[in-house]
């Protein structure tokens, strides 16, 4: 998965940026600190904050790296606290990644709801898409749902889960957001089971989100039609990242018009801007 590189007047504003830009949010992320921002005299900003991210990839980490993880530290003192998923890419900028573990360090651990610390284990996605249908074919039978599973490899680190069948819409929701809490707990209930947390697990309704999507386009036209007719830049209504990334990625394919995100989670909203 390639990586996204953004600034920021600090890192968590550059963090954001790149959630926008993936289509994602931060459990889904491999983030590394580039570098921290610059302050001159009186507090003025020199220098923003850099950052590189993507979705966590399905690959496991070099055999070298792994035993390095696991290798005693030399004497005879006690052994330092160790957190469980340390950023990747640290031999190549260690002064910025050990920097932004002050002032950061939730972008380098995983946290389940009870604040338990997850294990960052490389579990095959295949057997990660076997263990989500399961739960979901065990909870449609248990809702005495008429529906069925099917599993999409969307790309090397993207499985998409398809609950198909009639009458889905409560497992939908207003604006899709019963289908993202189903999808947080068909994610939970696969760490729990293979302490996976490697690529993504993508839950989908009655095929809600292609057409969610779709919907999204075709109103995000309009809205760039009316911006650049009135000349005046038009906020949007609260998005979840994937909505958001969707409104970045149509308005990118349109000339005239440009987009900037404002806000924090979960009230972030995307602005279309007249170029």
């Amino acid at each position: 998965m390639e990586w996204v590189e953004t600034t920021g007047r600090s890192v968590e504003e550059a963090l954001e940026s790149a959630l926008d830009q993936l289509g994602i949010d931060e459990r889904e992320a491999e983030v590394e600190v580039l570098e921290e921002p610059k302050t001159g005299l009186f507090g003025r900003l020199r220098s923003e904050a850099r950052i590189r991210a993507r979705v966590r990839p399905t690959r496991p980490r070099p055999k070298v790296e792994r035993q390095d993880r696991g290798r005693k530290r030399p004497g005879k003192g006690p052994k330092e606290p160790r957190e469980s998923a340390e950023p990747r890419g640290q031999e190549e900028h260690p002064e910025p990644v050990r920097a932004a573990q002050k002032r950061v360090p939730e972008k380098k651990r995983q946290r389940q709801g009870d604040g338990a610390v997850m294990d960052d284990r490389e579990v095959p996605l295949s057997v990660q898409a076997d263990v989500a249908r399961a739960f979901l074919e065990g909870l449609v039978a248990e809702l005495s749902l008429s529906a069925s599973v099917d599993t999409e490899t969307l790309d090397e680190d993207t499985v998409e889960l398809r609950v198909g069948g009639t009458e889905l819409g409560f497992l939908i929701g207003p604006k899709g957001t019963t289908l993202a809490a189903l999808q947080d707990v068909t994610r939970t209930v696969v760490n729990r089971k293979t302490g996976g947390r490697n690529g993504r697990l993508m839950v989908d309704v009655a095929g809600y989100r292609q057409k969610r999507k779709l919907a999204l386009e075709r109103f995000t036209r309009d809205v760039v039609a009316q911006v650049k007719e009135s000349g005046s830049p038009r906020v949007l209504e609260a998005m979840s990242p994937p909505d958001r990334k969707i409104v970045h990625d149509t308005v990118n394919e349109i000339e005239g018009a440009s987009t900037a995100s404002e806000g924090e989670e979960p009230a972030r909203r995307v602005v279309i801007n007249p170029d």
